[in-house]
């Protein structure tokens, strides 16, 4: 996330606060502690939820963090491998993957 969008996202949170406190306020007709209260808790209660949400949206589909790091560091690891091997080795093992995916194709006919 750049700046740019830390900053805007931060603007926008204190603009719903704001606007929250100023419905409750002015619109509904609370006195102005009550509508205070009330305002941080519907912003709380909607950033916890979102947040609640988000993770595990990003934990369901494995896109946190962690996961990419790994997945990324298994394929440099994969990608340094097959940059080591020698044609003889990368022909056979090409021979190899070609062997199994004959007999996967004849097991599922």
């Amino acid at each position: 996330m750049r700046r740019l969008d830390v900053l805007l996202f931060s603007a926008a949170v204190f603009g719903v606060g704001g606007l929250a406190y100023a419905i409750l306020l002015f619109g509904v007709g609370m006195d102005s502690t009550q509508a205070g209260i009330w305002s941080q808790v519907v912003l709380v209660g909607v950033g916890v939820m979102a947040w609640v949400f988000s993770y595990l949206f990003r934990a369901f589909t494995q896109t946190m963090t962690y996961n990419q790091q790994l997945v990324d560091y298994e394929d440099a690891v994969l990608q340094k491998r097959l940059d080591e091997m020698s044609p003889e080795e990368l022909a056979e093992l090409q021979a190899e993957v070609e062997a199994e995916r004959a007999a996967q194709e004849t097991a599922e006919s």
